[in-house]
């Protein structure tokens, strides 16, 4: 390690207390570490200029200086390729005592250049492409596909959508730590990496709704929700940011051929059904879709892991994530008492006439079609009907009782007429049923199967289908008679 090029980022320091007056900030670090650091930074005629302010220990000023020297006057793709490695190249070294703060200043400095990148005036649009990058396999692939061949420029995005202390942070996709080893991915493919701090937008656009869905005795899908209303569209935003052509992403999922109702081709299920993802695109707005490329929808996933294996990539065997991505080893319970004050709340459980034959802890830990944990024992196999938050009463009836031919629909959005929907798949990665779409008034509809759809669940969505094509989407409000 050089003690002296340490030495002259801690006794002076490049941009400590400069630029007091740009928004566009971006921190790391707090009360439970005793070190934090802001950067601010912005983007004039696309070239960087950087200040941060540190409290706490020495190296997180020298780490900061250092960024400060690296980046300023870089163009904003240049910057953004900025990272630990380039850090240490600056300070001579990192011992293990220091990587700490050195995270912590790359951190806030991307946070920061992000939030500047997404106001930049927008470069000339190019064949350059932007890849959304989680940390995981999917994504990693799909970056590498994007710019293995070098014919055209890419750079990678990362959304910060959640982080709770109680949570697994190296199990979420949405956490600091998924952002820190989608950026050190990232670069080591050579490309720039931009972060997007949207947690204040997730928690309006997606926590809470759920929180509150659950709260009301709705089952709510909330991958749904996000991609449709909060992470799609700032990626395709920043993409206009860079003068990026598409957005790419390791979605399993594919496009319909032909365009014949002259609009954008319309969304289609990935070849691989154990991964296909369309239905948690199905509300992405059309024009949005339009803008995106998906390279591992013709994919199966053994697929991906060894293109993964045959280019060295860091993330050829990282687990797929299999909770929810804010849950990530949090029960739904606790969370939704830590983060929405939803709490045991003991009520009865109902049969079909009324009477009491068993007690639950709460709606919010039941939903339709749910069988365990109901506490009801002998006799015929009973299943959750239905339940009420006004009355804070479950009912449950027989299997047969939990089927029905129709189920009616709220918030239409239809992409095709709706002669065209011949089948319909009511949960991600449920069976698909035979239906047909009948329209009504103000966006609802009811869908009449061909054969009893089993645990409808209100507040699910609904994904209306042709073959393999998505013509339309709606949220499920109840079961028809």
């Amino acid at each position: 390690m050089d003690g002296l090029a340490f030495e002259h980022h801690l006794l002076s320091p490049e941009g400590l207390g400069a630029i007091p007056e740009v928004t566009h900030q971006g921190s790391a670090g707090g009360v439970a570490c005793g070190d934090l650091i802001q950067f601010r930074v912005e983007v004039s005629s696309g070239t960087v200029a950087a200040g941060f302010d540190a409290e706490g220990c020495g190296a997180l000023t020298a780490c900061g200086s250092a960024i400060v020297a690296r980046v300023s006057g870089l163009p904003l793709l240049e910057a953004a390729k900025v990272g630990l490695v380039e850090v240490a190249e600056e300070l001579g070294g990192l011992s293990a005592s220091k990587v700490h703060a050195s995270e912590l200043a790359v951190d806030a400095f991307h946070r920061a250049l992000g939030a500047a990148a997404r106001d930049a005036e927008p470069l000339a649009r190019s064949d350059r492409r932007l890849v959304a990058m989680s940390g995981g396999v999917d994504s990693a692939v799909a970056a590498w596909l994007a710019s293995e061949d070098g014919t055209r420029d890419v750079a990678a995005v990362t959304l910060e959508l959640w982080r709770d202390e109680e949570s697994d942070a190296e199990a979420s996709c949405c956490s600091h730590i998924a952002v820190r080893r989608a950026r050190d991915m990232a670069h080591t493919l050579g490309l720039p990496h931009l972060t997007l701090d949207l947690r204040e937008e997730f928690r309006a656009g997606v926590v809470d709704p759920w929180i509150d869905g659950y709260r009301n005795g709705a089952t709510p899908n909330p991958c749904v929700q996000c991609n449709g209303n909060v992470r799609i569209e700032p990626m395709v935003d920043l993409a206009d940011s860079i003068g990026a052509e598409a957005l790419v992403t390791g979605h399993y999922a594919r496009f319909s051929d032909d365009a014949a109702d002259g609009l954008e081709p319309l969304l289609r299920e990935g070849v691989d059904p154990a991964k296909d993802q369309a239905y948690a695109l199905a509300r992405v707005p059309r024009e949005v879709l339009a803008r995106m490329e998906f390279p591992l929808g013709g994919m199966h996933k053994p697929e991906v892991r060894d293109i993964a294996r045959k280019a060295g990539l860091e993330a050829a065997e990282t687990a797929d994530s299999q909770d929810l991505c804010f849950l990530a080893g949090v029960g739904r319970e606790a969370f939704l008492a830590r983060h929405g004050g939803v709490k045991t709340n003991e009520g009865p459980v109902v049969d079909q006439e009324g009477r009491r034959v068993g007690t639950h802890r709460g709606i919010h830990n039941h939903t339709v079609g749910q069988r365990k944990g109901l506490g009801i024992g002998g006799g015929e196999p009973l299943y959750v009907l239905r339940t009420d938050s006004k009355s804070n009463t479950v009912t449950v009836a027989p299997r047969a009782a939990i089927s029905t031919l129709r189920v009616e629909l709220v918030d239409l959005d239809l992409r095709a007429d709706a002669t065209r929907v011949t089948s319909a798949r009511l949960r991600h990665h449920g069976a698909t049923g035979d239906a047909s779409l009948e329209l009504g008034d103000d966006g609802a509809a009811v869908l009449t199967f061909a054969q009893p759809a089993v645990a409808v669940a209100p507040g699910q969505m609904a994904c209306l289908l042709e073959g393999d094509l998505i013509v339309g989407c709606a949220t499920i409000s109840g079961a028809g008679a």
